[in-house]
């Protein structure tokens, strides 16, 4: 991945904790790595734990942000919840997985910012 692209897809995560916070979301840690994926943002809201994938871009010349979350990414998210569930013994836990889709100007401000709730579909 390019630096360029490292750097923009972190600045959208911080953008996307603070529009939680601001929602009232309380941010358990980001960037949870397992062998089979990550998750950008682990919050809490009230007692559900919220995993959340964040994509920004510049450009929706090829979709909007949200639609990078296939059918085998959204696989990929479920699967790294339950590690992260299983690993911090949370298994009654309820759950949902959530998608920031951030649209960035080219000088880097923000042009818009959505926020779809239980974005897996099964």
């Amino acid at each position: 991945m390019s630096r360029d692209r490292q750097d923009l897809g972190q600045l959208g995560e911080e953008l996307a904790c603070v529009f939680l916070k601001k929602q009232g979301y309380k941010i358990l840690g980001q960037n949870f790595r397992t062998r089979g994926g990550e998750i950008d943002v682990i919050a809490k809201e009230g007692e559900m734990v919220v995993f959340v994938e964040v994509k920004t871009r510049i450009s929706t010349e090829f979709g909007s942000p949200e639609e990078a979350i296939d059918e085998r990414k959204q696989y990929k998210l479920a699967m790294t919840a339950e590690a992260y569930l299983a690993a911090h013994d949370l298994y009654e836990a309820d759950y949902r997985i959530d998608a920031i889709g951030i649209e960035m100007e080219h000088d880097g401000r923000l042009k818009n910012l959505r926020h779809e709730k239980d974005v897996v579909g099964w």
